[in-house]
């Protein structure tokens, strides 16, 4: 944690040096409370004026050991939420850059919950350590400075032998604990990530009236969760009351000794109220050491998880020192591509293509044939298995991704809106962009005179994934921030695929205006969408089994035809039924 503190070590400093002055005053008090105590026993018969000066001297004290206690706390502040705020941050930005592999084999709620855990887990910790754990360091060397200098080695003996007893017996039970904790936290995250994706997937849910099932689901991590709680609190206890036998039995052997001391004359009343209130001072901070200590372990197994997931490296990386790309004409090429998500299933298989600055190149297939594949590869959320993939003649895995992925706007399928307003999701395709070029994009796309018809216009809140908006309006507005983004090389996977045939008739229009000077990637399964392109592949099973224009396609009588026959047919079915 100390490339943390660092940036603040000047403030970490000083609220140690007020940790020391405040603990210095703490100690101070039963000194002069022995001092007030003695003088007045002394002087019994002859006291004509109260010890004014010592009086006044516990009363500075107090206020002195407040003071200090409220300035650390005030300077260790903007360390403490810094440290946070900067590991939060950090966290983010590593997930950020992890691949798209990694997140499509995670669960969002399940990183959510452990990045909250862990960014408060590091305020818990620095919070212990220095509210707590220094601390208590601090005021036991100084208590047995004074004990040893001053008193019979006994009275040391017993204070540290039960404190070790006592700090033994705490950490051995506490890490016996400690599964149960384990256990609850497992268990926490994986119903959180139940409960947020029963919720995400409400419609699903719906669909199939599923809601009974889903709360089985969460019900049932929850009754392990309530075991393992149990448990947890149960063995709590047993360890709060070892703990307090372990103090009581310490507390009466020092006050055992020090009443024979006085009855001895060897210690005076002053002394007694010192050993006493030393006793206090130490032991009732000393109670809250096993939940500290247990908070610490905590903090720590939840700390691991996020230290863990900052290990997690991404499987696309830039090369060292790799520069960005240099975009000239925009041509993409593939060149022999092999891949595959893992060895025993081929996806992709001698994958050979070129798009000429300016042309739109369509690939068509069954679903499963790789066509998605191929634009997760131009845009580097994978790496080749073999071949490479060309932009300009730059291989795109020589090139940083963050140079590649400026020059590809891409309309994804499944569109997913942020849960914000309309205007924010447009802009996304270009922060900086003026609210002219916004509308701009979305009468490109179609979608300008639906927005302005909305009460709320363009600040209208299009809910969590854009649920509020039907299919059809999330795809324009996928389509308008893509405009936006203003990029060489396009690519439309299935960008139409939730559109109504009139709709779908306008976006063609657009996708043909937008395309005249951009290098576009068009994936289809509606055959209508593509017979304008250049040039269109068929697919089947990662592999090119058929290519040409629509027109040639349609007289070779191969797979293209057959689809092309099929879809037709269905067109005319739904035509019919729609009269």
């Amino acid at each position: 944690m100390l490339p943390y503190l660092w940036n603040y070590r000047g403030r970490a400093l000083v609220a140690l040096a007020c940790l020391i002055m405040a603990k210095v005053a703490n100690v101070g008090i039963p000194v002069v409370l022995k001092g007030i105590v003695d003088g007045m026993e002394n002087h019994r018969e002859t006291l004509l004026v109260l010890p004014v000066a010592l009086l006044l001297g516990y009363g500075a004290l107090r206020v002195s050991s407040t003071l200090f206690n409220e300035l650390r706390d005030i300077v260790f502040a903007r360390v403490r939420y810094h440290a946070m705020r900067r590991l939060a941050t950090e966290v983010m930005t590593h997930l950020h850059r992890l691949s798209l592999g990694f997140h499509l084999g995670r669960q969002t709620g399940a990183i959510s919950r452990d990045l909250d855990r862990g960014t408060r887990s590091v305020s818990s910790i620095l919070n212990y350590m220095v509210f707590s754990i220094i601390p208590m360091v601090v005021e036991f060397s100084l208590v047995a400075v004074i004990l040893l200098s001053n008193y019979d080695p006994v009275f040391t003996l017993v204070t540290f032998g039960t404190v070790a007893i006592y700090i033994a017996f705490t950490f051995a039970v506490t890490e016996w604990r400690m599964d149960y904790r384990h256990t609850m936290n497992r268990l926490e995250s994986q119903s959180n990530s139940r409960a947020i994706d029963s919720l995400i997937n409400y419609e699903t849910v719906k669909y199939f009236g599923n809601e009974k099932l889903e709360l089985e689901r969460f019900d049932s991590t929850l009754d392990e969760w309530e075991e393992a709680a149990v448990k947890s609190q149960s063995s709590m206890s047993m360890l709060n009351f070892g703990q307090g036998g372990i103090i009581g039995l310490g507390v009466t052997a020092i006050m055992f000794f020090a009443a024979g001391g006085v009855v001895d004359g060897s210690m005076s009343i002053g002394d007694l109220v010192l050993v006493n209130a030393f006793l206090l001072q130490l032991f009732i901070p000393l109670n809250f050491l096993g939940m500290v200590y247990r908070q610490i372990k905590y903090s720590l197994a939840d700390m691991d998880l996020i230290f863990k997931l900052m290990e997690e490296q991404p499987e696309v990386q830039d090369r060292p020192n790799a520069p960005a790309l240099v975009l000239k004409a925009g041509e993409v090429q593939f060149s022999h591509v092999g891949f595959s998500y893992v060895p025993e299933r081929q996806i992709l298989r001698d994958v050979n293509f070129t798009i000429r600055p300016g042309q739109k190149l369509a690939v068509v297939g069954h679903s499963g044939a790789g066509k998605s594949t191929l634009s997760r590869l131009l845009f580097r959320f994978y790496d080749v298995t073999s071949g490479a993939v060309l932009v300009d003649g730059q291989d795109v895995q020589a090139v940083t991704q963050e140079s590649l992925r400026q020059v590809i706007g891409v309309v994804p399928q499944d569109t997913v809106l942020f849960n914000n307003t309309i205007y924010y999701n447009l802009a996304y395709g270009r922060p900086e962009a003026s609210q002219e070029e916004i509308e701009a994009a979305a009468g490109m796309a179609h979608i300008r005179q639906f927005i302005e018809s909305l009460p709320q216009g363009y600040q209208t809140l299009v809910g969590e994934r854009g649920l509020k908006l039907s299919g059809g309006e999330k795809q324009r507005i996928a389509i308008a921030r893509a405009i936006l983004k203003r990029p060489r090389i396009l690519v439309f996977d299935e960008a139409t695929s939730s559109l109504d045939t009139q709709t779908e008739q306008a976006i063609l229009e657009t996708m043909q205006e937008v395309a005249e000077n951009h290098t576009t990637l068009v994936i289809a399964h509606r055959l209508s969408t593509v017979v304008d392109a250049d040039q269109i592949l068929v697919m089947d099973e990662g592999r090119i089994i058929e290519q040409g224009t629509h027109r040639q396609l349609l007289t070779q009588g191969g797979v293209y035809r057959d689809m092309w026959l099929l879809q037709q047919e269905e067109r005319q079915m739904q035509l019919e039924q729609a009269e």
